[in-house]
């Protein structure tokens, strides 16, 4: 299971992708994911599903490695659904015994929300896959920008995220390093109840907390120690730069938002019928 976690890791590959401003992707994504929430129909998410299929195709990213990523979310995304299938009551009954009553709205609201969900974290991984965690913090820190005026600390917010993002995959590589060893000290954590399994999982998070807050000193000593200051004066190797590629990624997301809007709303009142 820690394995399967892959957000915040980078998969490198030569695609149109990898090579389009930050920026771009940031902003792109953040259309893609409000786009979710702007629809509830069929033609909609039809729309979202070509949508997406094309991205991960241009992506060059092998599906299966962005699949794998929802296997550590699959207990939270059936929570969900379940809440949504059992306490929505709207629309016709469809099922009724004892405490438990789907109705035909219930059914629809589960459905549109675990397919909102994988697609959100599909696309959202689609993001720290074909960028770099540099590239990311530089991104962050130019659409942040403006706020600079106001006396935000800008840089030091893009450096924290960036330096989060980098810690995910290995803290999770740490976790994996720590099961093996208390399962070969004969630690059991797959066997008994709820509370026993939970308490099993102590030896694991002590040593991995430890591990946690060395890195992070080590960090921030090693940061010290080359005067590190801050974004103040600060000049980039690598300067953001938008390119054609870019405006063209720029319109075809506005296109297709406004098209999965048009789509999902108007063309659902008139042909589709759930």
């Amino acid at each position: 299971m820690i394995r399967d976690i892959t957000i915040g890791q980078y998969y490198p590959a030569k695609s149109i992708l990898h090579r389009l401003d930050p920026r771009v992707k940031i902003v792109c994504t953040l259309l893609y994911l409000v786009s979710l929430f702007l629809f509830r129909s069929i033609p909609g998410y039809l729309v979202a599903t070509l949508f997406l299929a094309a991205v991960i195709r241009m992506s060059k990213v092998p599906f299966s490695y962005i699949v794998r990523g929802l296997k550590p979310i699959i207990f939270l995304l059936l929570i969900t659904v379940l809440f949504n299938l059992f306490l929505t009551r709207s629309g016709e009954v469809l099922f009724q015994k004892w405490i438990f009553t789907i109705t035909a709205g219930g059914l629809q609201t589960a459905v549109y929300m675990g397919i909102r969900l994988i697609y959100l974290i599909l696309g959202s991984s689609l993001m720290t896959f074909t960028t770099t965690p540099n590239e990311l913090t530089d991104g962050i820190e130019a659409l942040l920008g403006p706020l600079k005026k106001i006396h935000v600390p800008v840089h030091e917010i893009a450096m924290m995220m960036s330096i989060a993002l980098r810690f995910i995959p290995i803290l999770l590589e740490e976790t994996d390093k720590i099961m093996k060893a208390q399962i070969a000290r004969g630690a059991d954590l797959e066997s008994g109840n709820l509370i026993q399994r939970a308490k099993s999982m102590i030896p694991i998070l002590v040593p991995l907390f430890v591990s946690a807050f060395r890195r992070a000193n080590d960090l921030a000593m090693a940061m010290e120690s080359r005067c590190y200051q801050g974004g103040e004066g600060r000049t980039k190797m690598k300067p953001l730069r938008y390119r054609g590629r870019d405006y063209i990624a720029y319109i075809v997301v506005i296109v297709y938002v406004i098209a999965v809007v048009l789509v999902g709303r108007y063309v659902s009142l008139h042909v589709w019928v759930f």
